[in-house]
Parts: C-alpha cells; sequence; structure tokens
C-alpha cells in the first residue's frame, strides 16, 4: 500500500508539473527568462524638452540621446537614470554649416553604416525650406559636417524632415526614410550614408499630404524602422503634435522596398496605419519615438516624447521609457495601451 500511495503522488506531482509548464508557456510564448519583481521608474525619464529623440549605445556600454535642437548629450546606463553632459555634439563650425541650410535643427537620428557612426539631422526654415544634412562621428560623442544628403527646394517634397537611416542586412543596401506633410519617403543611400545612390528615386510609402487632410490624422511621420522575425516594422505618428490626437502607430513589410501594410492589409500609402498608444489625462500626445533596446530579460524598451501637463504646463515634450510587447500574430503593441506612469525598469547588466 505504501508502494502505491507513493507511485499516486508521483504520478500527481508530474501531472500538476506538466500543467504548470504548459500554462508558463502559455503566458509566456517566447520563453522570456523570468525575474522577480524590479524596482519601478517612473515617466518621463527626461523631465526637460526632448522631443524627437534618439539613442546609440556608447563602446562603453552606455546609452547616449540628443534631440530636436541638439544643444547637448544626455547619458545613461540603463535607459532610466539620465545625466546631462552639458557638451554639444557638434561644434561651432559643423553647427553653422547646418544653420546656413536650415535655422531650426530638428529630429537627428544617430545610427552606424558600415561601422562609422553618422547623424542625420533636418535643418528647418519652413515646410518648403527644409534640408536634411550628414555628419560623422570623428571622436566620441562628437560630430563634424559632411555634407547635405537632401533638399526639399530641390526636390518638391514639403517638410523634407524626421531622417532615419537603416541598412538592410540581406541585401547591404543603406536606405534613408523621411518626411511629413508631404508624406513618408525612401530612397536608397550610397554605401557609406552619406549621399543619395546615384540614380536612385524618391519613392513615397506612408502617409496622405496635408493638402487631402487636415486633420493630420492620415498625415505621417517620425519614421523609425526596426527589424524582428521576417518583417520590418515602421513606426510613425500622426495628428497634431501638441495635443491627444498625436499618435503612434506603425506599419510593417517582409522588405525595406516592400508595401507596409497594418494590422488588416490597409496600406500607408493610405495613411491608415496601426495605432499602439493613447493619452491619458496627464500625459498626452506620445510619437515620434525613437530606438528600442532589449534587456537581459528579452524585454523590449522604446523611448519615445510626450507632453506631461505637470512639466511647464504641457508646453514641452520630455523623453518617456515603456516596455512594448508583440502579440502572435507579430504585432507590437503597449499593455496597457496608455501612456504609463510607473514600470519595472529594464535591466542590462
Amino acid at each position: 500500500m505504501k508502494e502505491l500511495l507513493m507511485v499516486a503522488t508521483l504520478v500527481v506531482a508530474m501531472s500538476s508539473c506538466s500543467s504548470c509548464s504548459s500554462s508558463d508557456d502559455a503566458e509566456n510564448p517566447e520563453n522570456v527568462p523570468t525575474h522577480e519583481a524590479l524596482p519601478k521608474y517612473t515617466n518621463p525619464v527626461w523631465a526637460k524638452d526632448w522631443p524627437d529623440p534618439t539613442v546609440w549605445k556608447g563602446e562603453d556600454g552606455a546609452f547616449y540621446s540628443i534631440s530636436t535642437n541638439c544643444e547637448t548629450i544626455i547619458r545613461s546606463t540603463n535607459l532610466v537614470d539620465w545625466e546631462d553632459l552639458h557638451i554639444s555634439p557638434f561644434d561651432k563650425e559643423s553647427k553653422d554649416k547646418l544653420q546656413k541650410e536650415g535655422w531650426n535643427l530638428w529630429a537627428p537620428d544617430v545610427t552606424t553604416v558600415n561601422g562609422q557612426r553618422l547623424c542625420y539631422v533636418a535643418c528647418y526654415n519652413g515646410a518648403n525650406d527644409a534640408t536634411i544634412c550628414v555628419l560623422k562621428e570623428v571622436s566620441t560623442n562628437h560630430f563634424e559636417f559632411v555634407g547635405v544628403i537632401t533638399k526639399g527646394k530641390e526636390t518638391g517634397i514639403p517638410d523634407t524632415i524626421d531622417p532615419e537611416v537603416v541598412t538592410d542586412p540581406e541585401t547591404g543596401k543603406v536606405w534613408f526614410f523621411f518626411g511629413s506633410i508631404g508624406g513618408v519617403h525612401r530612397i536608397e543611400l550610397t554605401s557609406d550614408g552619406t549621399a543619395i545612390k546615384e540614380g536612385a528615386e524618391y519613392i513615397r510609402v506612408a502617409g496622405l499630404n496635408i493638402e487631402e487632410d487636415q486633420s493630420r490624422l492620415k498625415v505621417l511621420e517620425g519614421s523609425y524602422l526596426h527589424k524582428r522575425g521576417d518583417y520590418w516594422y515602421l513606426f510613425v505618428s500622426s495628428g497634431w503634435y501638441y495635443d491627444k490626437t498625436y499618435q503612434m502607430r506603425v506599419g510593417r513589410s517582409k522588405s525595406l522596398e516592400g508595401d507596409f501594410v497594418d494590422k488588416y492589409g490597409n496600406s500607408l500609402k493610405t495613411g491608415i496605419a496601426t495605432q499602439i498608444i493613447n493619452s491619458t489625462n496627464r500625459f498626452f500626445g506620445p510619437g515620434h519615438n525613437g530606438e528600442i533596446y532589449t534587456d537581459k530579460y528579452n524585454r523590449d524598451f522604446i523611448v519615445y516624447h510626450c507632453h506631461d501637463a505637470q512639466t511647464e504646463g504641457g508646453t514641452t515634450r520630455p523623453m518617456f521609457l515603456q516596455e512594448i510587447k508583440w502579440d502572435k500574430e507579430g504585432w507590437p503593441y503597449f499593455e496597457p495601451n496608455v501612456v504609463v506612469t510607473e514600470a519595472e525598469v529594464p535591466v542590462f547588466d
């Protein structure tokens, strides 16, 4: 009888263990490493005005960021706690050259092309007078002017702003995405990322023109490309930047040269993209995100700007951090689907 009881107990235990395992797999389909409760951080993670953030990881393992106006660089080891280095990313000569193209320096994008860290920035005087230039890093966090990539006066594309450059690992091609009220466009760059490739053509990939949609709900801007699995995800924003209509959206394509579609198969050329985050009473207008970084627990975190009603009356756009998740079909989402006040910190060490 004692042996029978032991066998029965073992069977029950194995059954219980099997049940627990399948339940865990259902709740954790990607087998994300589990962890104990972590400390919480609060948004915004950088309370000063920091619109259109771009973040890169330095050789020291720390994260660095600049934003519209390009006045200073901030540094963090965890994407949560930031310090102002009080140094300009551009020397005076480079800044003078940029401002000859356009006085306002907007929406920088720092990326690496063929081993060289580059910074693309929009030089803006007006919708019909905007230029995107490129600089290269010549020493740690010091970028020098290289030249002009594209000029709206020459192409006729209004709001030649919001640069995003990405290299296709399969083809080696370097692609340049940009645009806003004149539509988001794509064009191929030279292999070093410093000029338009000879013979390349501008192709509109997303968004309506402002004349077609004065509400801007289908006018897309703030491009950011992210590769995950078989897809390239094109993150964009729509609506008016200063109110609750401004929101982050997304579409995807299996190729950087293909047609980006929303969750229901609508082409982003129609101005339709899948909305993934909403405003709250305090936090409104979340959008123009920067990069996504994955922590040691395989959690993805994304930076973006958002208005905070408690910060200078909501007139500024501080930097926020939030975990972004992926459903069974591979679409990104936030849980909850609003800007969060606090969440567990990412862990990178």
